[in-house]
């Protein structure tokens, strides 16, 4: 049979191994570093969004457990051509995936579901949303580090 949890795990690994927008970004409109102090996770997150409030381009740079980088790398995949708007409700969306008891609506998740099994490991929640955060800061123009207390 089947097992969704082998899929997920390759799904992170295979982010990990090779993470989608890994590079430091040529003039970025907006960027904002994340660190984890418990694990030493670290990470600047860039991004260019176009007059129209559109985020255009999403990267990151930084070192990081297979989690805190596959959420980074999933998160700079889904973020291009969003709205600033709709980067907000994703977050709230996902946070609430990993830290509320009750299941959220995942519709237009899409493979940001993988990192759903990320609650059952509550210290491991804070390297799945440290990009979270550093997205929320980047898109609030916050200037100071990100550091994960969730």
């Amino acid at each position: 049979m089947f097992d969704l949890r082998e899929l997920y795990q390759q799904v992170i690994v295979d982010h990990n191994r090779e993470p989608r927008n890994f590079h430091e970004m040529e003039q970025p409109c907006q960027c904002a570093d994340g660190f984890n102090p418990l694990c030493g996770d670290k990470l600047t997150l860039f991004l260019k969004i176009n007059a129209d409030n559109i985020i255009e381009k999403a990267s990151f740079q930084g070192r990081g457990c297979a989690i805190s980088t596959a959420s980074a790398s999933l998160m700079t995949d889904i973020l291009k051509g969003m709205s600033v708007d709709n980067a907000k409700i994703l977050f709230n969306k996902f946070h609430k995936m990993l830290t509320d008891d009750a299941m959220p609506d995942m519709t237009d998740m899409d493979k940001l579901t993988v990192l759903a099994g990320v609650k059952e490991f509550p210290a491991r929640v804070k390297c799945a949303t440290l990009a979270w955060h550093t997205l929320m800061a980047v898109l609030e123009q916050k200037i100071d580090t990100v550091v994960s207390t969730e």
